[in-house]
C-alpha cells in the first residue's frame, strides 16, 4: 500500500544534513508521493528543483502568512510563472495566521490570501490553506470564492467549521497532533468527515507523531497517524493508506492508477 505524504518541507533548512538521502529512501520505505510546498518565492522555486529531482516529490508554490510583509504585484506574477512547472500541483501554503503577534496585519494577510485564491481560480488549481488561529476569518474568506477545491492543513477548526468545509468539497488534512493525548476535537472532526475527504500530511520536519514526538519529522512516521485514522474509522490501516492515497491524486491532478 504506497503512502501519500500530501505536505511535507523537505525545503527546510532542518533537513540541510542528509535531505537528499531522506527523499531517496522514502519510495524504499512505502511512501510513493510527497507534496512540498513552499512559503515564499525562494522555497516554491526550492521545492520544484526537488521535484525535479525526484520522480516522487512534487512541489506547492505559495507565500505563507508568517512570510508575506513584503508581498508585491511582481509577486503574484512570479507565482504565476512558477505555476506553469509540469510538477507544480497546487497553490499552497497560503492562508492566515494569527497566532504569532509579529505577523504581518491581518488586514495585510487577507488581501495576500485573496490574491492568491484569485490565482487559483485563475489558473483552475487547487489550493494548501494554512488556518492558524484565524478561523473564522479563514472559513468566511473561502466562502467568497465557491470555485475553489483544496485542502484545509492540519485542521483545527471546530466540528461545525468542518462541516461548513465539506459540505463546499473541502478536504481536511490530518498530522502528528492526531495521536497527541490533548488530541481532543481531532476525534469528532475525524468522525464527520467521508472517507474520501481525508488527506495525511506529516508537515516535515515539524509535527513529529507519538511515539517520535519531539524528534525531526519526515514522511517515514506517517503509518502512526494513518494508524490513528483508521481506528477513528473503523477500517484497516491498509484501506486507509489507500483512500488517502487515492484521495491526494484525486486532489492535485497526480496521474497513474489510483
Amino acid at each position: 500500500m504506497p503512502i501519500f505524504d500530501t505536505h511535507a518541507h523537505y525545503d527546510s533548512s532542518a533537513f540541510n544534513p542528509d535531505r537528499e538521502a531522506v527523499l531517496a529512501a522514502l519510495p524504499e520505505a512505502g511512501v510513493a508521493l510527497v507534496v512540498d510546498p513552499g512559503c515564499d518565492l525562494p522555497t516554491s522555486r526550492a521545492a520544484l528543483a526537488l521535484a525535479e529531482q525526484f520522480p516522487h516529490v512534487y512541489a506547492a508554490v505559495g507565500i505563507h502568512p508568517e512570510d508575506c510583509a513584503g508581498y508585491t504585484d511582481a509577486d503574484l506574477d512570479a507565482l504565476r510563472q512558477l505555476c506553469r512547472h509540469d510538477k507544480a500541483v497546487a497553490i499552497g501554503e497560503i492562508g492566515l495566521d494569527y497566532y504569532w503577534a509579529e505577523n504581518p496585519p491581518r488586514e495585510f494577510q487577507q488581501q495576500v490570501f485573496r490574491r492568491q485564491l484569485e490565482l487559483a481560480l485563475e489558473l483552475d488549481m487547487p489550493v494548501i490553506i494554512h488556518d492558524r488561529e484565524a478561523h473564522g476569518d479563514s472559513l468566511a474568506i473561502v466562502k467568497e470564492y465557491p470555485g475553489l477545491r483544496g485542502v484545509f492543513h492540519c485542521f483545527s477548526g471546530s466540528p461545525e467549521m468542518a462541516a461548513e468545509l465539506l459540505k463546499r468539497g473541502w478536504y481536511l488534512g490530518f498530522d502528528g497532533p492526531i495521536t497527541y493525548k490533548n488530541a481532543k476535537r481531532a476525534p469528532e472532526v475525524a468522525a464527520m468527515t467521508p472517507l474520501d475527504r481525508i488527506l495525511v500530511e506529516t508537515d516535515s520536519p515539524y509535527m513529529t507523531p507519538v511515539p517520535f514526538r519531539g524528534k525531526r519529522n519526515d514522511s517515514r512516521y506517517l503509518p502512526y497517524v494513518l494508524e490513528k485514522l483508521a481506528e477513528w474509522k473503523g477500517v484497516t490501516t491498509e484501506e486507509m493508506t489507500d483512500i488517502t492515497f487515492a484521495n491526494g491524486k484525486r486532489l492535485f491532478g497526480i496521474g497513474g492508477p489510483v
